[in-house]
């Protein structure tokens, strides 16, 4: 999706954004809406529905998508600009539409487990509130799938977010919107996956809990338990290869915004001959932006970062993975005048720290109180599926606990420490925290909404309860998610 900073995609007509409040409100079919719903047209429109993406000419997959592709509209908003937008269910399936990375009221967020209200089928909801805070945040579904790979996150129901700051300098020449996601999922009798890009060291007594326990499992005759793999991948809905290149020219400086919409996977991303200057994560500006050749991004993780366009002709900016890549996950970068096959070359050797990005040190503010959860793994304990739990417990879905409160206006700090080999991409709803401790090393100034535990590691968070009522934390693997790994925080 490449625009100019300029362009702005408008789903509906815009009109005035005068009096809109931070209420959502629910009508149901061809109803009228409530009295308190907002009388004027709304600015942005989103209508989910089943539609067939065609990923390369011998490749359509059909799937639920927002306003007929993938993936959905860039919705581009104005910070502190309040905004309406009304989201249309034309499928037979309940829906939820999560407004990832912004910080708006429990009832418009978009999880059930928060009481924010079903998208009913072949229904719609009006949702008034105020965008924030700027920068790269994107949309999606929040629906429970389990083993029903037809629905969450599984489908095609992700699109892009961009708030424009009040004050924007704007210092590159073009902005390009990635959107990583694979199709076509299958449920596999996978092992333990190396996942050992992710610097940091490892907690000895972490890996002996973690490795004992997976160890008696397999003992007992247990099978390891499913996971997810996928059979095409691409970037923009489209197949390495396949639809248009990212056009540049020589000495431009390009703003990549990069999103990982998958389900279950971490991606990587390179471009031969080149190097990414991270300058925000999750939208948020980074305190050291530094040069990396390799991005790595969690599920739901995005990266923005300027690459100097120094190095004329015609790459494949695409994922380290072989496989993967020959599969569609990449992407043509064409310099203007140049012709020829894309050309590939692996990157050198590197990790992904989320140190380089940080201030080293301790944060300056304290936290008033540590919350310290432990992750843990049943294998294939539910049905086959892996179950996960937090201190000992998987979150019901039944009872939606369990629940942690919090005061409102107080910081706190979750301490993570991960007794499996699994990498956990953790998210906190409606709330920005800053990363202060990572695989063993204190840092502070580094603000996410999404951040890799590293398998045998820990970690630790810090956020402000400035949220009232209900905020969900889980992680971001949809199959981790849906068997246990979440729980609630209620602020009073």
């Amino acid at each position: 999706m490449p625009v100019t900073r300029r362009d702005v995609l408008k789903l509906g007509g815009l009109a005035a954004l005068a009096g809109a409040g931070s209420e959502a409100v629910a009508a149901c079919g061809s109803a009228p809406s409530a009295p308190s719903a907002s009388p004027r047209k709304a600015d942005y429109t989103v209508r989910i529905a089943s539609g067939r993406v065609e990923l390369a000419p011998d490749t359509v997959v059909t799937t639920t998508v927002y306003n007929g592709q993938f993936p959905g509209p860039l919705l581009r908003f104005t910070e502190g600009r309040p905004v309406v937008v009304d989201v249309h269910n034309d499928t037979g399936t309940p829906e939820l539409l999560h407004w990832h990375g912004q910080r708006v009221p429990a009832a418009v967020d978009g999880a059930s487990e928060e009481g924010t209200p079903f998208i009913p089928a072949h229904g719609m909801r009006r949702l008034s509130f105020t965008p924030g805070p700027a920068g790269f945040r994107f949309y999606h579904t929040h629906v429970a799938a389990h083993g029903d790979l037809a629905l969450g996150t599984y489908t095609g129901q992700a699109g892009p977010v961009y708030i424009e700051p009040k004050a924007n300098s704007g210092a590159y020449d073009q902005e390009v919107f990635l959107v990583l996601k694979e199709f076509e999922p299958s449920l596999s009798r996978g092992g333990d996956m190396a996942q050992n890009f992710l610097a940091g060291s490892e907690v000895p007594e972490l890996r002996r809990r973690g490795e004992k326990a997976m160890a008696d499992s397999l003992a007992r005759g247990v099978p390891h338990g499913y996971e997810v793999g996928y059979r095409v991948f691409s970037v923009n809905g489209r197949k390495l290869g396949h639809g248009e290149p990212v056009r540049v020219k020589a000495r431009q400086r390009v703003l990549f915004h990069v999103l990982n919409a998958s389900a279950t996977e971490i991606r990587s991303l390179a471009l031969p001959g080149h190097t990414f200057k991270v300058v925000a994560l999750d939208g948020n500006p980074v305190p050291r932006p530094a040069n990396v050749p390799v991005l790595w991004i969690g599920t739901a993780e995005r990266v923005s970062a300027l690459v100097e366009m120094n190095h004329p002709g015609v790459w494949v900016l695409g994922d380290l993975s072989d496989d993967d890549r020959r599969n569609g996950m990449g992407t043509v970068v064409e310099y203007a005048g140049r012709t020829g096959s894309p050309q590939w070359a692996a990157p050198p050797k590197s990790t992904w720290d989320y140190r380089t990005f940080a201030h080293a040190g301790a944060a300056t503010q304290q936290a008033d109180h540590t919350f310290d959860l432990l992750v843990e793994k049943r294998n294939a304990a539910d049905k086959g599926f892996n179950v996960w739990t937090l201190n000992g417990v998987p979150f019901s879905m039944d009872a939606s606990k369990p629940v942690l409160d919090v005061d409102r206006g107080k910081r706190y700090r979750i301490r993570f420490r991960n007794a499996t080999d699994d990498i956990h991409p953790v998210h906190l709803h409606r709330h920005t925290f800053e990363v202060t401790h990572i695989a063993g090393t204190p840092t502070h100034g580094l603000d996410k909404d999404v951040v890799m535990l590293g398998g045998y590691q820990s970690l630790d968070f810090d956020f402000t309860a400035d949220q009232p009522g209900l905020t969900l934390f889980h992680c971001h693997q949809q199959l981790h998610m849906d068997y246990g790994f979440m729980i609630l925080l209620r602020c009073t």
